[in-house]
This record gives structure tokens, C-alpha cells and sequence, in this order.
């Protein structure tokens, strides 16, 4: 239907004017109306006229041509055209499904990224959740969606912490790892990453042991070697982090395709690199290859260090590159913190040099930090960091502080959705009571209202009508409730265009609190219009199932 109006808004505008106009129709207040366009202030400024004057012409013209879908129109200050549906036309509206806009498309969606060997903080967490909702966002659309994560196994910080657990093994004894319980292995991982950490800025000594040691185990890799002491402490460490990642991920009810670790895409960035090298992409300086940023009103970073080893630049051309080969995708979405924005057009700036195509299917969509309120702030570096489980532990303290129950469902859903309804971009204030309240903007206020409508659909009898498209009229409150459902689809897509999930967590307050508003004075069973309620009741429930589907948040039949 507003594609229709669209149309017919543009033709009486060509019509009347002979000038074409893109016209995008808004939803205003519902005592104006269902939709409004400004086209005839648009038209104003190049016809020099009263955009009122315009607006009354174009409503004229509108009355006639849309007679059969539109009961009223108005035209407001300055030159608002406001229009009404008439009860048929906004109950055909509610047929209307998110446009299929990527169909046939392959998405890649790369996200949380950890590095093994440190601990998941609550950066992870919000960045796994958004990435999720942001890929669902793609698949509705329509697109072939690849969940990807990528870390480094490889690094300097890996060699802080190897340096660290030779420490504590005294010296290369990989049968002393059994030692470490394991419910105890992440949080042992992180201590050494903190200690090794420590040593690495605190003696130079040090330092250079643990340059040594990051080259033996770039080695590691380049041999294939699994016997050795060394690499017999190395991969099982590692597997201890990759089944903490993994544990935590279905926890939240995560889930990742492929994982690449940094072993494997450094090679490729490292050949690339090289390669470009020699045309003139990138450049010998002080011994490292850079690429000069300044040329391009960027800044010049370092890809391949004086030791000859891969950074973590050359790494994520390599990444790219990697993604490419496995799924030729049409779009990649990167989702990252906002601290390596000014990096990150580094990498895609060089990329752009040799395979432009590549660079510019790459979106990178960064978010701040998280805060618990209080303004408690995240190092994993110095350690003094908020993790990802203290998240949900305080959450999950906060909700039976409130209900006096353990409900993991309720957990996470309050987790989700505090930190989805906010816009993608800036900083996160985390508040674990107010996520976990039921009568607030809230997941689990969502979730106990699908578990509401649930409760109204059991108690009917005789089934629940299918199709509210045949009801002859709809009462006053009715219509609100159906006007409002009528916006899903719009707000959906608006959605995936700008990859913002906060759109749907708005919508789905909004629409619980006009079911809310309905149901308070608009008896459903029992009343003489029960069929036609139990409909609206029913499509309510599936908007908010679809909604926060969308959202990664589960829909319970009861709370």
C-alpha cells in the first residue's frame, strides 16, 4: 500500500507540475493520519509558490485518484498532505511482508572475534548479539547469510601468554597442564595473558624473551608441528579457549559457520602484501612494509614488521582475501569496536588499490563500549575487566531479586535487548535491573507479551479465525491496533537498509504498549466481536514472535 500511495503522490505531482518528485511518505501522529508526505513543500522551492497552495492542489487531485484506498485527506502547515486508509485498505496493508531486497545475494557477517588465550569481556558479548541481529536482519531480507568469527592465535599477545604458562609449567612440561581443573581453564588463561602482560612492559628482559618466543610460534604454524613440548602446550591451550568460546556462544544461543584464526590468514596477507609490494601498493620503511595512508588522507600503518612477520593488518588482508575464496560474497559486513575505525579504513584503503571490488562490498560497522551502570570500564589488557559471564551473572541476580526465580530465557533476553535498543554507535550504559523489568522498555516485557497474547489465544474456543481481511469495519481501537501492525514490514526494512536493529526493539515497544492501550478497553473473549478480536490478538503475537526473532530474543508461551 505505500508503494501505492508512492506512486500516486509522484504521478499527481508530474500531473499537476510537470516535475518528478521521489516521494517517501512518513508515518505522522495517528490523529492525522496514516501516512503524510511533504511533496508539496518539496515542490514549493522550485516553484516558487505557497507550499500550502500546493498542497491543497495535490490533495484535490489525490481525493479522485485514490478514492477506492483513501477515506480522508488533509493538508497541514506548512504543506503536509496527511492521508487516511479506509478500514479495507489498512486490512490488506497487514498482508504486507519485509521486502525480499537481497535475494540471491551472499552476506558475509563477521563478528565478536576473540582472541584465545583471554577472556570473552563484555565488548565480546555486545558485539556477538548486535552481529546476530544484524544477520538476521540479512537473512530476512532474503540473502545467504555466512556467520564468520576470526581471533588471533597468533600474535604477541599469544606470546605473553605462552611465556606465562611456561612460567607456571616450569619450563616446557605439557603433562602439567593436567593440573588445571577444568572449570577453571578460562579464567586460568586469562591470569597468565595479564601476567605475561605485566612482564612484557615491566623488564625488558622479558620483552625480549617473549619477541623470541612469538617467532617460535609462528613456527609452530609454519611447521605443522604438534609434537614438540612447546606445541603440545600451545594446541591444547588453544582448544581450551576455542570450547570456552564455544560454550559461551550457545549459552547466548550464538552460532558461528567458520571461524578463522589469524594462523591462517596471515600467510595469505603476508603473500598479498609481498605481492603488492612489488606494484607499488605498499612500501619499504625503516625495514617494515607500510602502506602510505597520508596519500590518500588517511594515516600510515605498518603491515609486515622489520622480523619480517605478518601484523595484524597484513592479517586482516588476508582475512578479506579468505572470506572471498570460501563464499564470493556480495556484501561484508564487518562488526568491530569503534577504536579501530581509523584502522580499519587503512586496511580497506590499501585493499582498494588491488581489489577494489572487495573494499567497497566491505561495510564496517564499528559500537562503543560497554559500561556497567557506574561507569566501571574494560581492559583485557590490564585485566580490570568487565567479562562477558559478569554480565549475565549480574543479570541473572537482578532478575530473581525481582521474581524470585532463575529463568536463563529471561537472562538473556533482558541482555539482548537492553543493548539492541540502543543505536548502534556509541557507548552502552548497562543497567541490569532496569533490563530485567517487566513494566519497562524491556526484553522480558516483550517476552510477557507474547506469552500474554498466548494466554488470551488458548482460552478461546472453537479455534481462532485465520483472516482478518474479510471483517466488513473496524471499531475505533481495532483500527489503532491494525494501523500499527500495518508499520512491521516498513520498519523492518528500514532496518536492514541501515543495518540497525534498534528500529525493531522500538517498533516492538511501541506495538506492545497499543495492544496494551486495546486490550484495556476492548474485551476480546466473551465479546460479541471475539472472532474478530482473537484475530488481531493472533497476528499481534506473530509480529512479536517475527520481531524478536529478528532480535535473537526466544518468545515464551508462558513467564
Amino acid at each position: 500500500m505505500k508503494e501505492l500511495l508512492e506512486q500516486k503522490v509522484a504521478e499527481a505531482c508530474k500531473e499537476l507540475f510537470d516535475i518528478e518528485v521521489k516521494v517517501e511518505l512518513t508515518r505522522p501522529e495517528e490523529q492525522f493520519g496514516d501516512y503524510a508526505t511533504n511533496a508539496a513543500l518539496q515542490l514549493s522551492k522550485q516553484l516558487q509558490k505557497n507550499p500550502r497552495e500546493i498542497g491543497e492542489a495535490l490533495a484535490e487531485y489525490l481525493r479522485e485518484s485514490l478514492a477506492a484506498s483513501v477515506s480522508d485527506i488533509t493538508v497541514a502547515e506548512p504543506g503536509f498532505i496527511n492521508l487516511k486508509l479506509n478500514d479495507q485498505a489498512l486490512r490488506e496493508s497487514l498482508k504486507a511482508t519485509p521486502a525480499k531486497s537481497l535475494e540471491g545475494k551472499t552476506a558475509v557477517a563477521e563478528y565478536s572475534d576473540p582472541n584465545p588465550f583471554k577472556v570473552l569481556h563484555a565488548g565480546h558479548l555486545y558485539t556477538s548479539i548486535v552481529g546476530d541481529a544484524i544477520a538476521n536482519l540479512l537473512e530476512t531480507a532474503g540473502a545467504t547469510v555466512r556467520r564468520v568469527n576470526f581471533g588471533g592465535d597468533v600474535g604477541l599477545h599469544v606470546a605473553k601468554s605462552m611465556w606465562a604458562i611456561l612460567k607456571f609449567l616450569g619450563g616446557e612440561q605439557p603433562e602439567k597442564l593436567a593440573e588445571v581443573a577444568e572449570n577453571e581453564r578460562s579464567d586460568w588463561l586469562s591470569d597468565r595473558y595479564v601476567e605475561g602482560n605485566k612482564a612484557y612492559e615491566t623488564d625488558d628482559h622479558t620483552k625480549q624473551a617473549i619477541t623470541e618466543l612469538n617467532k617460535r610460534i609462528y613456527q609452530i604454524h609454519d611447521d605443522n608441528d604438534h609434537e614438540s613440548p612447546i606445541a603440545q602446550i600451545y594446541w591444547t591451550t588453544r582448544g581450551w579457549s576455542y570450547k570456552y568460546f564455544d560454550d559461551f556462544y550457545a549459552r547466548i544461543g550464538v552460532e558461528f559457520e567458520k571461524y578463522y584464526p589469524e594462523s591462517q590468514t596471515a600467510p595469505i596477507g603476508l603473500e598479498t602484501v609481498n605481492e603488492q609490494l612489488a606494484k607499488g601498493v605498499y612500501k619499504v620503511s625503516e625495514g617494515a612494509i607500510v602502506f602510505d595512508g597520508e596519500k590518500d588522507g588517511l594515516h600510515t600503518r605498518v603491515f609486515i614488521n622489520s622480523e619480517g612477520l605478518p601484523t595484524y593488518e597484513a592479517k586482516d588482508v588476508g582475512l578479506i582475501i579468505a572470506k572471498w575464496q570460501d563464499y564470493h560474497f556480495d556484501r561484508s559486513i564487518v562488526i568491530t569496536g569503534n577504536e579501530i575505525a581509523q584502522y580499519m579504513k587503512v586496511v580497506l584503503r590499501s585493499i582498494e588499490h588491488f581489489r577494489p571490488e572487495l573494499a567497497q562490498a566491505t561495510t564496517h560497522l564499528t559500537h562503543g563500549m560497554v559500561k556497567l551502570a557506574g561507569g566501571v570500564k574494560m581492559s583485557s589488557r590490564k585485566g580490570n575487566i568487565i567479562r562477558a559471564i559478569d554480565v549475565l551473572n549480574v543479570t541473572g541476580s537482578a532478575n530473581k531479586h525481582q521474581t524470585g526465580q532463575d529463568n536463563e530465557i529471561t537472562v538473556i533476553g533482558a541482555v539482548k535487548y537492553a543493548f539492541l535498543k540502543q543505536r548502534l554507535g556509541g557507548d552502552i550504559i548497562y543497567d541490569p535491573e532496569e533490563s530485567v523489568s517487566l513494566e519497562g522498555n524491556s526484553g522480558p516485557y516483550l517476552q510477557y507479551a507474547y506469552a500474554r497474547a498466548q494466554s488470551i489465544l488458548m482460552k478461546a474456543e472453537g479455534g481462532v479465525p485465520a483472516e482478518i481481511y474479510n471483517v466488513d469495519s473496524l471499531e475505533a481501537g481495532e483500527r489503532s491496533l491494525v494501523r500499527k501492525m500495518t508499520e512491521y514490514a516498513e520498519v523492518v526494512n528500514k532496518a536492514v537498509t541501515e543495518l540497525m536493529p534498534h528500529h525493531i526493539c522500538t517498533y516492538l515497544y511501541e506495538l506492545a504498549q497499543t495492544f496494551n492501550r486495546f486490550y484495556e478497553h476492548n474485551r476480546v473473549i466473551g465479546d460479541a466481536r471475539q472472532t474478530v478480536r482473537l484475530s488481531l490478538v493472533q497476528q499481534y503475537a506473530e509480529i512479536l514472535q517475527a520481531g524478536l526473532g529478528i532480535l535473537g530474543i526466544a518468545a515464551p508461551d508462558k513467564m
